[in-house]
């Protein structure tokens, strides 16, 4: 009885396929938390008919496959959300770090000692006698802020250049994992197979790479990556390109830069963190030292000019106030012979009669006080004290506007990975619904089997000489 036992067929074919439905639902609600997890649904389809003298006659179902619930349209995005947000996530922690080294508008700050060393001045202009040690004391702070917040700035940036080291190895350790499942894989499917879990790891690994560096992927036929940064492979199937770290010349100075281990050749990347790290250690740093230099060399060379032209209570003149040998806020420093000899700051701006000083003239202490509002810098149109202002102004609205994009890019990529989770997360109540469908279409599958067995049983035992 052909048909008997191919009902028999039927009934085991469709029991395995509900139990492969059973596994994958169970499979999908024990990886319910399970970071990147893509859950997955078994295809069936009919399984191929018999021919009959009636025609082709249906023989069951059969399983095609276990595929994931992924959507590769999202996971583009969120890469491509992900290396910007890398970039102004950089950003926004070190200008807030710069922020901090400026301590503004708190005491100390370098914007507070310029505001002490211009009142020194003034109570000069007012004739109390004590108040030459006081501006030599007050200008002594002033260098010693500039020195200070220069070196830190300095610092910051030679620290962020180190920070290639870690880059350096977090991109060689993330493309090796990678290339490594890349081999697993392709050992594994054969066929129609799909190695879903190793699929799942492999794209959240490109998913936290793509926040270091812009990358962009590739599937093969052989269901491995190629893993491209810019026009070069990070990952090609098994083989990995490792990236290295080199010391090249750039505006003068010796700094730490990504290269390809194998040629040497300067790797070039337009965003995620590498970006970001870039731009501050190459750019914005050095524009915020190249103003901070711009600012004590204007403040040397003006007061200098101002106090050459006075009188010292000796009846000296010509005397800088600042050593002009040290122009720039890593140097910037008082001239020695006011320290030896206070008398010699020049708070008199002419000799009476007999040539002497006259004591009571301070004229030209209050033209050094007149100098922090005096139109100086930025072509005529700024004091020192406002290009100071306008600097820390500047880093107030650059690191606002770092943090604004730095939150709207969060927002970004958690709005794509919560469509991403309504698309490719399970969903427990799916999960129990389909098991209870599963369930039953196996309970069913396993009457069909118990009923072929009873007709089965009733030709073998009920039938012919056994039967009578």
């Amino acid at each position: 009885m052909p048909g008997l036992f191919q009902g028999l067929e039927i009934g085991k074919r469709a029991l395995l396929s509900h139990q492969f439905s059973l596994q994958t639902i169970g499979h999908n609600i024990a990886n319910v938390n399970t970071p990147g997890y893509s859950r997955q649904r078994v295809n069936v389809t009919t399984h191929s008919p018999e021919l009959s003298t009636i025609g082709p006659l249906g023989t069951g179902i059969e399983v095609t496959d276990v595929r994931q619930i992924r959507d590769l349209f999202l996971g583009e995005q969120l890469r491509e959300d992900n290396k910007l947000l890398g970039q102004w996530q950089y950003k926004s922690k070190v200008f807030s770090q710069i922020e901090s080294l400026f301590n503004e508008p708190f005491d100390n700050s370098l914007g507070e000692q310029l505001n002490e060393f211009w009142s020194a001045w003034a109570d000069l202009a007012t004739g109390d006698q004590t108040a030459r040690d006081a501006l030599l004391s007050t200008s002594n702070e002033l260098t010693n802020s500039f020195h200070q917040l220069a070196n830190q700035l300095e610092n910051l940036r030679t620290s962020i250049d180190k920070d290639l080291v870690n880059f350096t190895k977090e991109i060689n350790r993330y493309t090796k994992e990678i290339a490594s499942i890349n081999s697993q894989i392709q050992s594994q499917e054969i066929g129609n197979a799909k190695s879903n879990d190793l699929r799942d790891i492999r794209d959240r690994l490109v998913d936290e790479l793509s926040l270091l560096v812009d990358v962009n992927t590739i599937e093969k036929q052989n269901g491995a990556y190629i893993v491209y940064m810019g026009s070069m492979a990070l990952v090609d199937g098994p083989d990995q390109m490792e990236v290295g770290i080199d010391i090249v010349k750039k505006s003068g100075a010796a700094k730490n830069t990504l290269i390809w281990s194998n040629t040497s050749q300067e790797l070039l990347n337009t965003n995620g963190e590498l970006k970001g790290l870039m731009d501050v250690r190459d750019e914005i740093i050095p524009e915020y030292l190249d103003d901070l230099h711009e600012l004590a060399s204007t403040l040397m060379n003006e007061v200098n000019n101002q106090h050459s032209q006075g009188y010292g209570l000796d009846g000296s003149t010509g005397i800088n106030f600042f050593d002009d040998s040290f122009n720039d806020a890593f140097t910037i420093k008082i001239n020695g012979e006011l320290f030896a000899n206070p008398s010699k700051i020049a708070a008199s701006s002419s000799l009476d009669a007999y040539g002497q000083v006259n004591p009571g003239d301070l004229t030209n202490a209050l033209a050094m006080h007149e100098l922090g509002d005096k139109k100086l810098m930025v072509n005529n149109s700024a004091s020192i004290s406002d290009f100071y202002n306008n600097l820390v102004g500047k880093l107030g609205v650059e690191s606002r506007e770092a943090g604004s994009f730095e939150n709207n890019y969060k927002l970004l990529v958690n709005q794509v990975e919560a469509s991403k989770q309504a698309v490719e997360g399970v969903s427990l109540d799916e999960e129990m619904t389909n098991m209870i469908k599963a369930q039953h279409a196996y309970d069913a599958a396993a009457r069909v089997i118990t009923t072929m067995d009873q007709a089965l049983d009733t030709v073998i035992s009920g039938m012919g000489i056994v039967g009578r």
